[in-house]
């Protein structure tokens, strides 16, 4: 790890002074209000993991307020932005605040966010996610739905498609939160724009039957005869209890379990047909159920197939699979039994070894963000608690996130720190989970002081772009004093310092002085936590 070459980079062009004359304090605007909540559903400084909110008008204030101001096409940029460049956590709030533009008054807003659905909504729940919240949001907004521009947007989702990878979408996701291809094709009154995707609009309204009778005695196009095939494959199999001829058509078909009966999934070898071809993030959810149920068995060829698969390196990088994941995979399967339910199972060896290969290649996914760190974990607390929602400890949960930033970050400091002690961690690209779990833990532990890896670096001049603190103990109970330390590093190096206060088992505590932009707090951990924690290091939230 290399030495910071100097202070960050000026401060950002919104940055003011506060009241009190401080001048390392910069304003939450009303589009960094938009684009945490874009991030991760909430205006606030706050990432809660795990946690699904219900989105309402009364939580995207800031792109009211930016709609209201005439930033309508600035606000839907930055939606597309945010969707496309994998900023989100998840999709959600981008289609809710591209859905709430779609109502806007102002008319180029509107068929800018119009526009966009394509773009964004490429997956049919995602399009069903929007004109649900299109249907939700009448009543707050007092408009329609199924108005010309919408009807125009739903009829272009569908003619815009290549016919037979249509007729597999439809086929795969049938409906979603009480929407189906029936209801939107019905409602919008789309015209197909040729005869394939007329074909397919009919197999969707109407059903099989009546398809085989209009297609019956037709002289088709190519096309026309493509998607045919196609759908009287799938329906094939929806009529079929031969189970060697489901696995041939899932094989040769490259079918999905979406496309199968519940019947047929009860087949172990249907399973493993399946697995051959589902994307690797899936399989990396079912591994202990597919133990469970025997479809993966010890030695068996398609235990052995899979785990080569699993630490393929070009596979890794083609899925963007990040170490958390494969670490969340890792810890559930050593478990050896599901959340809920009864399912159980005992983890196979040459699977836990195919996942811990994984963990380390995965780390090559992971995109650099060019800032200087510091990553400290607090041992004042027992780290052998688990993360909420998760089998991962927190000790292994602050291990993975000190070597993410370590293996990746060229300028990154590693301390562990409890009250009255502080200790550099020496963790080092070629250190194991368990090696690095274990420079962390090394030193005894005491009550919690926050402030030490603050202090650290700013009697070392080390000027910090992002100080990443991470705790077992509640965030409020010495987040106070941190603010104020990092006020003082601020000013005495002349930097725009941030602070991000991770309460590993916290569930909802937040850090002081929320209108200060250099703050963030996240309760608990996930995935969608280095999401966050990139984009505000960037300056973007």
């Amino acid at each position: 790890m290399m030495e910071p070459s100097g202070c960050p980079p000026p401060f950002p062009r919104n940055h003011t002074l506060n009241a009190a004359g401080d001048s390392c304090h910069w304003e939450v605007s009303d589009k960094v209000r938009l684009r945490r909540f874009l991030c991760y559903g909430s205006e606030a400084d706050i990432y809660t993991a795990t946690e699904e909110a219900h989105l309402v008008v009364a939580h995207a204030g800031a792109l009211l307020s930016m709609l209201q101001d005439g930033q309508g096409i600035e606000a839907v940029n930055e939606i597309k932005g945010f969707a496309q460049d994998g900023r989100a956590v998840g999709l959600e709030p981008c289609i809710f605040a591209l859905a709430l533009c779609s109502q806007h008054s102002e008319v180029t807003t509107k068929r800018a966010a119009f526009k966009a659905v394509r773009e964004i909504c490429q997956d049919p729940a995602h399009l069903f996610s929007f004109i649900q919240y299109k249907k939700e949001l009448k009543e707050d907004m007092k408009c329609g739905i199924w108005g010309r521009a919408l009807r125009k947007v739903v009829s272009d989702w569908y003619n815009s498609q290549d016919a037979l990878s249509l007729a597999a979408v439809v086929t795969r996701c049938k409906q979603r939160g009480g929407w189906s291809h029936r209801d939107i094709l019905r409602l919008s009154h789309t015209k197909p724009v040729d005869e394939a995707i007329a074909l397919i609009s009919k197999y969707v309204t109407k059903g099989w039957k009546e398809v085989q009778v209009a297609y019956a005695n037709k002289e088709n196009t190519v096309d026309v005869v493509k998607v045919l095939s196609y759908l009287e494959i799938v329906e094939k199999v929806k009529h079929s209890c031969d189970e060697t001829a489901v696995i041939n058509l899932i094989e040769e078909h490259k079918l999905e379990k979406e496309q199968l009966l519940t019947d047929h999934l009860k087949s172990k070898l249907v399973w493993r047909a399946l697995l051959k071809e589902m994307p690797l993030h899936s399989v990396l959810r079912i591994i202990g159920k597919m133990t469970a149920k025997k479809v993966l068995q010890p030695g068996g060829s398609e235990t052995q197939a899979l785990c080569e698969r699993i630490q393929a390196e070009a596979v890794l990088k083609k899925a963007k699979i990040h170490p958390f994941s494969v670490l969340l995979a890792s810890e559930h399967y050593k478990r050896g039994q599901g959340y809920q339910g009864k399912t159980k199972w005992v983890a196979d060896g040459s699977i836990l070894k195919a996942l811990d290969i994984a963990f380390y290649k995965s780390f090559l996914n992971v995109e650099p963000v060019g800032k200087s760190f510091v990553v400290a974990v607090d041992v004042s607390t027992s780290l052998s608690s688990v993360v909420p929602g998760t089998s991962v400890s927190t000790a292994v949960a602050a291990a993975v996130v000190t070597m993410v930033f370590a293996r990746t970050e060229a300028e990154t400091h590693v301390l562990a720190y409890s009250e009255g002690a502080l200790e550099q961690c020496s963790v080092s690209a070629d250190m194991t989970l368990a090696q690095t779990t274990d420079e962390l833990i090394k030193i005894p532990g005491g009550s919690t002081d926050c402030t030490l890896p603050i202090t650290w670096a700013t009697e070392n001049g080390k000027a910090v772009d992002v100080f990443i603190i991470l705790t077992n103990n509640p965030l409020w109970a010495a987040s106070a004093s941190s603010v104020e330390t990092l006020k003082k590093h601020r000013q005495m190096l002349g930097c725009s310092s941030k602070l991000v206060m991770c309460g590993l088992t916290s569930m909802g505590h937040t850090i002081a002085d929320t209108e200060d932009r250099g703050l963030l707090s996240i309760c608990g951990f996930d995935l969608g936590a280095f999401s966050v924690i990139r984009n505000f290091a960037l300056d973007l939230i």
